[in-house]
């Protein structure tokens, strides 16, 4: 089981693994050994609730195909069960971020002080290029 939060849990069916070679320097090891983990999760196909799907499918994040599957590729470490672990962490990072609720933000307005500063360097800046002109003999 992986547990998402208190009340959200999946089966470990409900993800699939695919175990590649890894790419980039490594020497021999890259050539041998399949150490890149890639994590694919179909979510339309998941048992997560709707707001968890809703929310995911919405979202524009690179790892979310059009097709409604999460494809996380990890290939940090030399260790097969490291990049699995990572790669989970990070599957587990992202579906939870989906349940935190933003803050609503208040836009504010600038300071009266503020726009007198920001006022007086735009003088102190058309005065010193004012002054770079042609030089008359």
């Amino acid at each position: 089981m992986i547990t998402i939060s208190q009340r959200v849990q999946l089966q470990d069916q409900e993800i699939e693994w695919q175990f590649i070679r890894s790419s980039g320097a490594g020497g021999q090891n890259v050539n041998k050994v399949s150490t890149c983990a890639q994590l694919i999760f179909d979510i339309r196909a998941s048992s997560l609730p709707e707001f968890y799907k809703e929310k995911l499918l919405a979202r524009s994040d690179h790892r979310i195909t059009q097709s409604g599957k999460i494809i996380i590729k990890c290939q940090e470490s030399r260790s097969q069960e490291a990049n699995r672990e990572t790669a989970l962490a990070q599957f587990i990072a992202l579906v939870q971020s989906v349940n935190q609720v933003q803050k609503k933000r208040i836009p504010t307005k600038a300071t009266r002080a503020s726009q007198k500063r920001r006022v007086d360097t735009k003088k102190q800046r058309a005065s010193t290029k004012a002054m770079r002109g042609k030089v008359s003999y």
